[in-house]
């Protein structure tokens, strides 16, 4: 599969940035991931994804937003929540979250 990465939108937009350091061996934890993935697609305003881990556990996920609304609803979607709770309860060892407002983006791409 190759990867892609979220070009540089429109500024202004949003985006919450999750940094997790994870427990060895967690169970479910990759069809979870897959399954939100899955949801936030459909959150209304959202602009993209990416996601990376190191060999030692850490990890860093960007979700890109249009608006504060947009970002609120995933924050406060159902199954994401459920999804948190586990997370804490099973997977992870240590996170943090960082929401920010993008005033300025760009990119580059070879191809």
């Amino acid at each position: 599969m190759t990867q892609r990465l979220v070009a540089g939108l429109e500024p202004p937009y949003y985006t919450a940035v999750f940094t997790s350091l994870r427990a060895d061996d967690p169970e479910g934890y990759a069809e979870t991931a897959a399954r939100m993935q899955e949801i936030v697609r459909d959150v209304p305003g959202f602009l993209g994804y990416e996601s990376a881990r190191t060999p030692g556990g850490i990890g860093i996920s960007v979700a890109y937003f249009r608006d504060a609304e947009g970002l609120d609803a995933w924050r406060r979607n159902a199954e994401h929540q459920a999804a948190q709770r586990h997370g804490r309860e099973h997977w992870y060892e240590s996170y943090s979250v960082h929401v920010g407002k993008v005033e300025r983006s760009y990119s580059f791409d070879r191809r």
